[in-house]
């Protein structure tokens, strides 16, 4: 299956315009490292990390909505970093965002009709006011949302529902590729699963490639078809679903699974404990940048950074030690 999103040596950095000890200028934050990966046609790929580690500022820029400050996208084999402004917009029929907060991503000034008919208009997909409440009308449908929404306002709707107005919109222009920044984070449990169906659901019809933001690997372990693991603006493993819920080769990876809930009522499992805070991202260690809180760290990994490598068929992780290197001690457990 051929990829229909490529990214190559991604980076973004943010000047934060201070100065450290002894007169040194901040280099600025460094949001994305120099990430590279691609999407497969009809494919979820899952990007999860912890708050800030650079997920959604990836998100964004794959769809040119920041520009990077180093690397290339190319979408269907077009490089997107390359094009003007103008023709960008034009390209933005293939690429959408759905958006984080379902309450503050929708315009609380326009009504449901004009919010997911303007992308419409805007491409010259309809034609006049009663073929964009077809169009509309039919949306709102494949979303599971009545007809007579349309002429609502987001107020009147709930939390699930507006993620659902959010999904018709994204959806309007059928496009090939969409970015989903952690979409069920803001609802409640009870309603993520039915979100998550429909997004899955509505990816079978139209064949559509999904990258799916989440902080948390229990949500995306029934969604994704691969997982890609993000630490400090760098992806530190990727692979197939089954492999890296299975056999994660990356400390942080297997640090991550093991505060998620175990679907398996009668499997038991271990807490990994990772001690320290997070390194800012203006002043990332030297080495590999987990190093500082990894419990097998070593004296290689405070000076060299592992590069993101295969270590098992559709694997890759970037660890000294991930196999087929023999990691040299246990993490620290409790139960």
């Amino acid at each position: 299956m051929s990829a229909i999103l490529r990214a190559e040596g991604l980076s973004k950095v943010f000047s934060e315009g201070t100065m450290l000890s002894f007169g040194q200028e901040n280099s600025g934050v460094r949001a994305v490292d120099e990430v590279s990966f691609e999407i497969l046609r009809g494919e979820t790929l899952a990007l999860v990390g912890e708050s800030g580690c650079g997920k959604s500022t990836l998100g964004r820029l794959l769809l040119r909505l920041i520009e990077p400050t180093n690397g290339r996208v190319f979408f269907d084999g077009t490089e997107l970093t390359a094009l003007s402004r103008e023709k960008m917009r034009g390209m933005r029929r293939n690429v959408q965002m759905i958006f984080q907060d379902p309450y503050g991503s929708l315009s609380p000034r326009r009504s449901i009709s004009e919010i997911i008919g303007e992308p419409l208009e805007a491409f010259g997909l309809v034609r006049s006011k009663r073929e964009r409440r077809e169009r509309v009308a039919d949306l709102l449908t494949q979303v599971g949302l009545p007809t007579s929404a349309m002429d609502r306002y987001p107020r009147q709707f709930s939390g699930g529902q507006r993620q659902r107005i959010g999904i018709a919109r994204a959806i309007s222009l059928n496009p090939g590729f969409i970015v989903a920044d952690e979409p069920v984070s803001a609802l409640d449990v009870s309603v993520q699963a039915q979100i998550i169906n429909l997004m899955q659901d509505l990816q079978e019809k139209k064949g559509f490639s999904f990258l799916f933001i989440a902080h948390d690997l229990a949500v995306v372990r029934h969604i994704a078809d691969r997982v890609a693991v993000m630490y400090l603006g760098r992806i530190v493993e990727i692979g197939e679903k089954r492999k890296v819920y299975s056999a994660p080769q990356h400390p942080y990876t297997q640090a991550l699974l093991s505060a998620a809930p175990e679907p398996d009522p009668d499997r038991k499992s271990r807490r990994i404990v990772l001690e320290g805070d997070v390194p800012s991202p203006s002043r990332i260690p030297p080495g590999c940048s987990f190093h500082t809180r990894c419990p097998i760290a070593q004296d290689i990994c405070k000076v060299e950074r592992p590069a993101l490598r295969d270590v098992a068929s559709g694997q890759m992780a970037a660890c000294h030690f991930a196999a087929p290197n023999p990691i040299p001690a246990r993490a620290r457990e409790v139960a």
